[in-house]
């Protein structure tokens, strides 16, 4: 499998998660023509994708949905009530209704090798979720967007190979920022997003010895720093493979406006 971030951030999101034969993105929250150069610096036509599968509705998700669904005639996989939500804002322009494909939390499906689990997770959207995938012996997980995190996301993103991770703010930059202060309060409730500080304790609780790559993804571009990110998440990670006697994952940051190395597994 590959696991391949073509733009993560507050300003845009989107993933290629693949196998030999089948490829699959995850959100489309930027321009289809950044999409299209993405999957072309990887030799991935875009003809060949075979799903698009939404987190939720938030822009920064969804932003070239319409145009590269109407292009390419890609079935969209979201939960029911992000569909509503999707075609109540009218920001995808005409749709062919047949491209959605409703999904349910915590039900299974297969997109030709790939074997895709929506997972509930705790964000300020109409019914978002988190994705794992399974394919050639191997699982990727794909968790942003989150508020906070529990026993449930725990379990549910055990045995990871690779996972690409919100690490979205350094919660002393967001308090010393000049966001207002209800923002504030929004990012650090429990709909908001992910600290670096919690992406670090919640990777310490999914260490394995088979997790080989950690990706942290949704950087805020006002509210952290790609070093500040790195170093807290890297410390905590080694700290908790330290004491339990594993050899850490390997770390690295998933950038803003351009695509990020590609994992292989």
């Amino acid at each position: 499998m590959k696991l391949y971030s073509i733009a993560s951030g507050s300003s845009g999101n989107c993933t290629l998660v693949g196998s030999d034969t089948t490829n699959l993105l995850v959100d489309a929250g930027i321009s289809k023509k950044r999409i299209e150069e993405g999957l072309e610096q990887i030799g991935t036509d875009p003809a060949s994708i075979g799903g698009i599968l939404i987190t939720h509705e938030h822009s920064d998700h969804v932003r070239g949905l319409g145009v590269m669904a109407r292009q390419y005639h890609i079935p969209i996989y979201a939960t029911g009530k992000t569909i509503d939500a999707l075609r109540g804002s009218g920001s995808l322009g005409c749709i062919d209704q047949d491209l959605f494909c409703p999904i349910h939390q915590d039900e299974s499906f297969t997109i030709g090798d790939i074997r895709v689990c929506p997972t509930a997770i705790s964000h300020d959207a109409a019914e978002p979720v988190a994705y794992q995938f399974r394919s050639e012996g191997k699982r990727v997980g794909v968790l942003t967007d989150l508020g906070t995190y529990d026993d449930y996301i725990i379990d549910s993103f055990q045995k990871m190979d690779a996972i690409l991770l919100e690490a979205n703010h350094d919660v002393r930059m967001l308090q010393a920022g000049s966001y207002p202060y209800y923002l504030k309060l929004r990012i650090l409730g429990a709909y908001g997003h992910l600290s670096n500080d919690a992406s670090g304790e919640l990777l310490g609780s999914l260490l394995h010895g088979g997790l080989q790559t950690v990706m942290l993804g949704h950087l805020s571009q006002e509210n952290n720093l790609k070093e500040l990110a790195f170093e807290t998440v890297r410390q905590r990670v080694e700290q908790t493979a330290e004491e339990q006697g594993l050899t850490p994952p390997q770390i690295q940051v998933a950038h803003r406006d351009r695509p990020s190395r590609v994992v292989e597994l």
